[in-house]
């Protein structure tokens, strides 16, 4: 034997050994490896004939040659420099037919105590069965896996497909382990590690049931060198993955769910909450009267019509053999039976299902998509009623909706279904409300001799702006015209009927021909008496009465002038022949049952053929800008797109395109256009005369002439009688001077203007009476008739028809 041994060429010992010793029966040393000259401090030359009991730390010392072999275990050598080094004896007899009878491994202590913790490590890894470990070779077949009862294989599968020698491909589907061992494949090639890559594992004993593992997979080395193979750790998270999806669905459900108060919305983003995490296509059916925004009823007749409005597929492309978005149908007493239940209705597989429903294709339409081999049937209930249904399908090798999918489906749905039907009332409120402002308001167009206007309403995008608004043309006596515009200081149902009693009460005040200032000083009072009279905690707020705007314009088509007042309102804009266009000088008043400041009114002559333009303010402002910015947009809209040759309503149209483009405004826009005329030349005819008896012939001469020159003799009897009773009143009671003017329009107007403040009334004069007949007389003569007050006195003004002859009386 050489005088040293060398076990490897690399000159290293295995499993951390650092000396091998060969002794003889006596145990003295026959010879040894190099590396105990680092434990010992002796060469191996100097070493040999040694007792390795010398060796120790407390030996007897005796010359070599001495009986007895050394004990194995922890002991501690006399180092180099006589330092004491521990190690551990590993004593190894050999056969005695030979002068070696003893092999002596010498480990550092520490060493050795690493070894045992990495046995004792590998040991526990393999015998435990809470994850799987598995050494692959480089083939990525199975050369050792721990305990085989962590694969959870169901009873009936052979063990022996897992056994080492086997590959995942063995007892997993085919399409889990292609990409499992396609990772595994990286890790040996690259030596990069996996860790915790999360993928499905379906047994092909149980593909329908979902199982989720967690993998982590290192590379090994020889200690030679070169790649052994593969350690890879597998643990089943399948309960953590389904809980986890769960969660993520229904945050995804309480978060995309809701967000819109739109019907349809609603259900489209809940078919795209369910498809692809709990389902590869998924529909939604609403009743008839959901869909129509109405109050769903009773969902068990024979005639009861659901309308499929969402669909949504894994690939995008949704099978054309069954409903789609859009497609009506009725469904039979199985269905019917299903919704009308509290829970969802599984067929784990359909393949029976088409077998009983070849024979009717309305049944295959419903639920029945080629590709589909299980489905879920949810209801969509609220507050107790059926709204609708929604569809769920798997395909290909998904495995069947389990009872797990089932309380998950249900909970969204039952999310989703709240969303609907808040959706619902929400549109049949704004729908209300719009219907009802609608019908508030009067015909968009409106022609007269004064004037030719048009009106636009565009309702909000929902109820919270929706409401409230509003415009009106009022013709006046004397072919005079009102126009108005206002607005309350809230929205919705409450503010819209308030503001039909402002509307009512502002037709009612004109009608009593009062200025504007004056008009809107009433109005003013009146809203805060409706304020007063709303509930003590919310006076006025609710309905808007309380701050509510309204501007108040009278045109007088025969002096071209217009004189207007305003309650908060801006000025109307002015757009005149050969100047800019332009807000009127109006200074507005407070708001409507503020009070505080009187209103003040101003007088703006007006051309021919010029136009006012009144609008809303806040709605005519883009986001971020204030009101008044959204006037002057409207004021330069409005001045770009004004020509002789477009009428009011193409002016208006044209304006809103432009302001309001794409979606619905946040605030309805009421918008009135009005171009303004004057009296045709020779249509009007005016005296003035003292206040003297002797000119009520005189007036009776001038009436019959002028009305032979509009050849109207058939009026001119009647028309003799209105002006002489007029005058003769007004010389008698009021004094002169006295004005008659005769107006030919759509009827013809005779007025008297007096200097008197005191307005006549019709009374019932008595038998003995010997006066008091005229107004009476009047009365049954004309059409209609009035009075109002003017700078100077009154005027009073009668109407009669043209083309009708006066009755007998």
């Amino acid at each position: 034997m050489s005088a040293s041994m060398h076990p490897s060429d690399s000159g290293r010992l295995p499993d951390g050994t650092a000396a091998i010793v060969l002794l003889d029966a006596r145990g003295t040393v026959l010879t040894c490896t190099g590396e105990v000259e680092e434990l010992t401090g002796l060469r191996a030359e100097e070493l040999r004939g040694y007792r390795m009991a010398d060796l120790l730390a407390g030996g007897s010392g005796e010359a070599p040659g001495s009986a007895g072999m050394p004990p194995g275990g922890n002991v501690t050598l006399r180092g180099p420099d006589g330092e004491p080094a521990e190690v551990r004896l590993t004593v190894l007899p050999l056969s005695p037919g030979s002068d070696c009878r003893a092999l002596v491994m010498l480990t550092p202590a520490s060493a050795a105590r690493l070894r045992e913790e990495d046995q004792a490590l590998v040991r526990a890894l393999f015998s435990q069965t809470r994850f799987r470990l598995a050494i692959h070779d480089t083939e990525l077949r199975m050369i050792r896996v721990n305990m085989i009862p962590s694969l959870e294989l169901p009873p009936g599968t052979s063990y022996a497909q897992v056994r080492p020698g086997a590959r995942v491909g063995d007892f997993m589907v085919p399409e889990d382990a292609a990409r499992l061992e396609e990772q595994l494949r990286r890790v040996a090639e690259t030596g990069e590690p996996l860790v915790d890559w999360e993928q499905s594992a379906r047994l092909v004993t149980t593909r329908e049931r979902e199982r989720r593992v967690a993998y982590s997979a290192f590379r090994l080395h020889k200690e030679e060198g070169g790649v052994m193979g593969v350690a890879v750790f597998a643990a089943d998270v399948t309960d953590q993955f389904l809980n986890r999806r769960r969660l993520e669905l229904l945050h995804a459900a309480s978060t995309r769910l809701g967000r819109t108060l739109d019907v349809i919305a609603n259900t489209e983003e809940l078919a795209r909450v369910l498809v692809p995490d709990l389902a590869d296509l998924a529909s939604v059916d609403l009743t008839a009267e959901v869909v129509a925004g109405e109050e769903p009823g009773a969902f068990f007749g024979a005639d009861s019509e659901l309308r499929r409005v969402a669909t949504a597929a894994f690939d995008g492309r949704w099978p054309p053999e069954v409903y789609s978005v859009g497609e009506t149908f009725r469904i039979q007493d199985v269905e019917r039976e299903t919704l009308s239940t509290d829970s969802a209705a599984v067929v784990a597989d359909l393949t029976w299902v088409r077998g009983q429903f070849a024979q009717y294709p309305g049944r295959s339409r419903l639920a029945l998509p080629h590709a589909a081999t299980s489905l879920m049937i949810v209801p969509v209930r609220a507050r107790g009623l059926v709204l609708g249904a929604v569809g769920l399908w798997r395909v290909g090798e998904r495995p069947s909706f389990g009872p797990d999918d089932t309380v998950l489906a249900e909970e969204i749905v039952s999310r989703a279904a709240l969303s609907v039907d808040n959706a619902r009332r929400y549109a049949r409120e704004h729908r209300t409300v719009e219907t009802l402002q609608r019908s508030l308001l009067p015909q968009p167009v409106v022609d007269l001799s004064a004037a030719e206007t048009a009106g636009t309403y565009v309702p909000a995008a929902t109820a919270a702006g929706t409401g409230g608004s509003w415009f009106d043309v009022i013709p006046l006596s004397s072919c005079r015209v009102a126009f108005v515009v206002g607005d309350m200081a809230a929205h919705g149902l409450t503010a819209t009927a308030a503001m039909g009693r402002l509307r009512t009460a502002v037709l009612t005040l004109a009608d009593l021909d009062l200025a504007p200032e004056e008009l809107l000083t009433r109005l003013d009072d009146l809203a805060g008496r409706l304020a007063d009279a709303e509930p003590r905690n919310d006076p006025g707020t609710g309905s808007g009465v309380l701050g509510a705007t309204c501007l108040y314009c009278v045109y007088d088509p025969v002096s071209g002038r217009c004189t207007m007042a305003s309650a908060g309102r801006p000025s109307p804009i002015v757009l005149a022949a050969r100047r800019a266009a332009d807000f009127a000088p109006l200074k507005p008043g407070p708001p409507l049952g503020v009070g505080g400041l009187p209103f003040e009114s101003a007088e703006v002559p007006l051309d021919p053929g010029s136009l006012l333009v009144f609008g809303t303010d806040e709605a005519m402002a883009h986001a971020g800008e204030s009101p008044e910015r959204g006037m002057i947009r409207l004021r330069d809209q409005a001045a770009a797109v004004a020509r002789d040759d477009r009428t009011p309503a193409e002016i208006g149209r044209m304006v809103l395109e432009d302001l309001l483009p794409g979606e619905p405004p946040a605030n309805e826009v009421a918008l009135l256009v009005a171009r303004v005329r004057a009296m045709p030349a020779g249509t009007v005819a005016t005296w003035e005369f003292p206040a003297d008896p002797a000119v009520v012939a005189r007036t009776r001469s001038l009436v019959t002439s002028q009305l032979a020159e509009w050849d109207l003799p058939q009026l001119a009897f009647t028309t003799e009688l209105i002006a002489s009773e007029l005058v003769t009143n007004s010389i008698r009671h009021a004094g002169g001077p006295v004005v008659l003017r005769l107006i030919r329009d759509e009827t013809l107007i005779c007025e008297v203007s007096d200097p008197s403040q005191t307005q006549p009334h019709l009374r019932r004069a008595q038998p003995t009476d010997e006066g008091g007949r005229g107004l009476f007389l009047i009365a049954q003569l004309t059409h209609r008739w009035g009075s109002r007050y003017t700078h100077s006195g009154k005027t009073i003004w009668t109407e009669q028809l043209l083309e009708a002859e006066p009755e007998a009386f």
